[in-house]
């Protein structure tokens, strides 16, 4: 029988202190200071790793950045975020609601609307911003491609610019285009090259017994910065321990699952329920379980984009 009150052991510790939980976390209304004083653009941010593009990089409750941020983003309806744009790629992934992003260049933009478990990995230098036009906020995670991404430079910002128009990211009446990957304008052949939709992307089955959806990386949208996949996790499902010469980290969507560490013959777990997550750091051997009755849905940000020669195989 384990001794509860002994106190964890040094890999136990480390194990809770890369665990992010959604329920010690709190919604920050007041994480980017460039929406003070503008009610359309209100936005709470809930940061897991790294600050995500928000000033607040002295935060001790989220875990320190590698070669990626993973923040979630609630935003009600009517709501929307001012065109603006980052040195470095970042991904949006809807996990409630409908969200709609719009590109812009030269004065025109491009919409696109996505849904749940869709995906959108904003280019660099490409202005685009985001709102929720639905009857439902959105709830989604974000991830910008480096540790420590430099401040968002605004294009159309309602303090420069007239509220109509930087809602709608820039467009004059008329120069908005609806997103079609097969469009002739070059705008919208260019976001074709950036949109994942989760209906679309190729199911994976492992032979381990799990599936994935790869969004970004060798089978998914071209990057040069992380791989991003979502994996479907049946009841009963454990892999065999596996290490990476890169941080990677869970996100569980729906479900529960466990993830584990094992150092010198000493293994340690932790059960993870929906939005809570792990982040692995390079070279631990760690492994996934589902002990659930049903089947976990996780989103797996690794922090390399090529592939890493990473099998999985069934414990």
């Amino acid at each position: 029988m384990t001794d509860q009150s002994a106190p964890p052991s040094a890999l136990a510790a480390e194990l809770a202190a890369h665990t992010g939980r959604f329920s010690d976390k709190t919604f920050d209304w007041n994480a980017f200071p460039s929406n003070a004083g503008f009610a359309d653009l209100a936005r709470a941010q809930m940061r897991y790793i790294g600050a995500g593009g928000s000033p607040k990089v002295g935060d001790t409750s989220t875990l320190k950045p590698d070669h990626f941020t993973l923040s979630l983003i609630y935003k009600e309806t009517g709501k929307y975020a001012a065109c603006h744009s980052h040195e470095i790629e970042e991904s949006f992934l809807i996990i409630n609601g409908a969200l709609i992003v719009g590109w812009e260049k030269d004065g025109e933009v491009v919409e696109v609307n996505l849904g749940p478990k869709d995906m959108i990995l904003n280019a660099r230098e490409i202005g685009h911003g985001f709102r929720v036009d639905g009857p439902e906020p959105v709830l989604m995670s974000i991830s910008v491609d480096v540790g420590k991404p430099l401040p968002p430079v605004y294009h159309y910002h309602p303090k420069e610019h007239p509220p109509e128009l930087a809602r709608s990211f820039g467009a004059a009446p008329g120069k908005t285009l609806r997103f079609d990957p097969k469009g002739a304008h070059p705008l919208q052949q260019l976001m074709a090259r950036y949109v994942i939709r989760h209906s679309e992307a190729p199911t994976i089955w492992e032979d381990a017994g799990f599936t994935r959806k790869v969004y970004c990386g060798p089978g998914g949208l071209a990057t040069d910065t992380c791989r991003k996949e979502m994996w479907g996790l049946p009841s009963r499902c454990a892999l065999a321990p596996f290490e990476r010469e890169v941080e990677d980290a869970f996100l569980v969507l729906e479900g529960s699952v466990v993830v584990g560490w094992e150092e010198n013959g000493e293994t340690v777990e932790v059960e993870l329920g929906p939005r809570d997550l792990v982040k692995t750091p390079a070279g631990r051997r760690h492994w996934v379980r589902n002990d659930g009755a049903g089947a976990a849905t996780v989103w797996h940000v690794i922090g390399t984009a090529g592939d890493d020669g990473v099998t999985y195989t069934a414990a």
